[in-house]
């Protein structure tokens, strides 16, 4: 079965006793790993003890693929439950997990780790239509599910942190769950502890200083290549982040809260606002030297075309859900049809 947004919260602190085996799937890398780590918890206290965890990686039961069964039936010598956790799995390993689901061994909580896996992915429709299975997508964390992550956060560091702040550090984050928690565990450090009762407040100056030059450097060029049309520089960079391993989806998205920031500020200069004056009154407002090339952005991309680029984008994240298209090159594709359309001159309206 696939769980509903509202029901993995719950499930993540007290897993159905009757699931047998756990999809953790979706191009957040670091949310996949947090609540796999979260199940595990649930059955074994400890993750490091050799006793109670068992590790696969899903090549190794290719040749042995009785291996599976053998693990969730196995019996830990210390006692206690056992956790068998499957490492990259995908498509290949629907024949074997369907043959696990039809006559379970032992009582086992069998973990799967997968990336993103489309809609026709077998091993997704497997668990989605078994009963004794459940399906976790993991996206990347945005709007007020990434506020959320990150008062969490903070909170647990004896932390708050101001409106503008906190809209900052959503427009950076959210691409990958453990690279957001990393980035404001080191906002925490640079902050320093607050006074017991009185927790310290995080301004949009700490959250710049801290986390501004590392944390999205990368994404942030990338939308800057792309608004300016220089579509080999936004390549090289899109290149470079796949090669991290970064999500096509979390690019598309990346790209598309900054579009709606110059769709904001392109809206107000249509009332009479320059647009030194439309960006200065952007939530949080641009870091003083990316201020100047968006100032050149907004003489290049007019209202409609903006909302234009928004469709596109849009419509790309949906064809990388749904069509089963490589969603690299979609993305590819995506960015190039921007970079073009940067290139043209504004249409003069008599």
């Amino acid at each position: 079965m696939k769980l509903a947004g509202n029901r993995v919260e719950g499930f993540l602190r007290n897993p159905d006793a009757a699931a047998k085996a756990v999809l953790v799937y979706g191009p957040d890398a670091g949310l996949v790993k947090e609540r796999l780590d979260r199940l595990a918890r649930t059955v074994v206290a400890d993750l490091a003890d050799p006793f109670r965890i068992a590790d696969l990686p899903a090549s190794s039961l290719k040749d042995d693929p009785a291996r599976l069964a053998d693990e969730a039936a196995a019996l830990s010598l210390t006692g206690g439950r056992r956790v068998v956790r499957l490492r990259d799995a995908g498509d290949a390993m629907a024949g074997v997990l369907q043959s696990f689901l039809s006559h379970p061994m032992g009582d086992a909580l069998l973990l799967i780790e997968a990336g993103e896996l489309g809609p026709r992915s077998s091993l997704r429709k497997l668990v989605e239509g078994a009963d004794n299975a459940v399906a976790l997508p993991c996206y990347a964390d945005e709007g007020g599910g990434l506020e959320a992550v990150i008062h969490e956060t903070l909170r647990g560091h004896g932390l708050t942190a101001e409106p503008d702040a906190v809209a900052w550090l959503a427009d950076h984050l959210g691409g990958d769950r453990l690279l957001t928690r990393s980035e404001l565990d080191k906002l925490a450090v640079y902050m320093g502890p607050g006074e017991p009762g009185r927790p310290r407040r995080v301004q949009l100056e700490d959250a710049a200083a801290c986390i501004g030059d590392t944390a999205s450097l990368s994404m942030d060029d990338l939308a800057m290549a792309t608004a300016d049309g220089d579509h080999p520089a936004a390549q090289r960079i899109l290149d470079r982040l796949f090669h991290e391993g970064v999500s096509p989806v979390a690019v598309l998205r990346s790209l598309m809260r900054y579009f709606q920031r110059l769709h904001l500020a392109a809206g107000t200069m249509t009332a009479g606002k320059s647009a030194e004056q439309a960006l200065a009154g952007l939530k949080p407002p641009p870091h003083f030297r990316a201020a100047p090339r968006m100032q050149g952005q907004l003489r290049r991309w007019p209202l409609d075309r903006l909302a234009t680029a928004l469709d596109l984008l849009v419509a790309a994240e949906i064809d990388s859900k749904s069509t089963g298209m490589p969603a690299q090159e979609i993305c590819g594709r995506t960015l190039m049809q921007l970079a073009r359309a940067a290139g043209r001159k504004p249409t003069t309206r008599r």
